[in-house]
């Protein structure tokens, strides 16, 4: 097995703190700039599993990367480098407490809650009889709150989002009009690529008052693909997509009787397991880039990572 960087503990010229999230360690400097290392972590139903997947982190990063700059034209982003596989710099930002979710196609935790009868999701109307894998009419905003570790996230309605304050009336019209835009720009990339994107999300916040999208764009484990070649012919059918997503790990992980629910134990990542989870993202990124991956190989990643940031920092 390749080694996996599952954690990190630097301590970088002008850092003043660190946050840890589920995948991405993101170190403050100065109040001016944020380090965000895209780890090997991996998770879902908002449980960090136990073992991390190598080049996860290189190959998130670099997709990421790749799409922050096709969409600068949209609306700003925050990435100034990527000074490591696995690093991207960008301008520090006040984050919204939200993030955008948009869909394109009912699939998915919103496939498992109409498929309960639900008919609004954050104070969206569904329309009636609608099937799994469907397309919406026009791609739907499904806004979520930001939890913390071990938390999950909430539907939130954009009325409850302007009634708290958690953007105003103005912010929240850009936010939306970003979002919409982004999305059509994603769905006309993966369309070149034979790829459907089904749904995603999006995080913003404010830098010198102006409104900045932030952290990971159009990734895996932010987004759903579906391949387009025999999307018609599996819906009709009522047969499951073929799908390039972090959803194969959800449902790995529901047939194994965890779905991050009180009590329940993460069932054992074996190498194999591991092994097919990296070569699923590793497809991904060559299929939504369109670039074979090259596998960035190094005797001890976190040390590769600490030289290529502190030079950068340094200059």
């Amino acid at each position: 097995m390749k080694q996996a960087l599952t954690k990190t503990d630097y301590h970088f010229p002008g850092q003043k703190s660190v946050y840890h999230g589920k995948v991405r360690d993101v170190y403050n400097i100065k109040d001016e700039k944020l380090v965000m290392v895209a780890t090997d972590r991996i998770s879902a139903f908002d449980v960090v599993l136990p073992k991390g997947i190598p080049f996860k982190g290189q190959m998130l990063n670099q997709i990421a990367a790749k799409f922050l700059n096709a969409t600068t034209d949209i609306c700003p982003n925050w990435k100034l480098s990527t000074p490591d596989p696995m690093v991207t710099v960008g301008v520090m930002c006040e984050g919204f407490p939200i993030e955008m979710i948009v869909r394109g196609y009912l699939c998915g935790s919103a496939w498992r809650a109409y498929k309960s009868g639900v008919r609004e999701i954050c104070g969206v109307r569904l329309p009636e009889d609608m099937k799994e894998n469907q397309k919406f009419p026009a791609p739907i905003i499904t806004p979520t709150t930001k939890a913390e570790i071990g938390e999950h996230d909430a539907d939130i309605s954009k009325e409850e989002i302007l009634a708290r304050g958690l953007a105003s009336p103005e912010e929240y019209a850009l936010l939306e009009k970003y979002t919409l835009a982004l999305f059509k720009r994603g769905t006309e990339i993966a369309a070149e690529r034979g790829l459907i994107l089904v749904d995603t999300k999006y995080e913003f916040g404010k830098h010198d008052g102006k409104i900045y999208l932030m952290d990971e764009i159009h990734t895996p484990d932010s987004s759903r693909y579906f391949y387009s070649e025999g999307y018609e012919e599996r819906f009709e059918k009522g047969e499951p997509q073929k799908q390039l997503s972090k959803e194969f790990v959800r449902e790995w992980l529901m047939d194994n009787g965890f779905q991050g629910k009180k009590g329940q134990q993460v069932p054992e990542m074996t190498d194999e397991i591991v092994t097919s989870i990296s070569e699923r993202y590793i497809e991904l990124y060559e299929h939504i880039t369109g670039e074979k991956f090259v596998r960035e190989t190094a005797e001890d990643i976190a040390a590769r990572i600490e030289k290529n940031v502190t030079e950068y920092l340094s200059r």
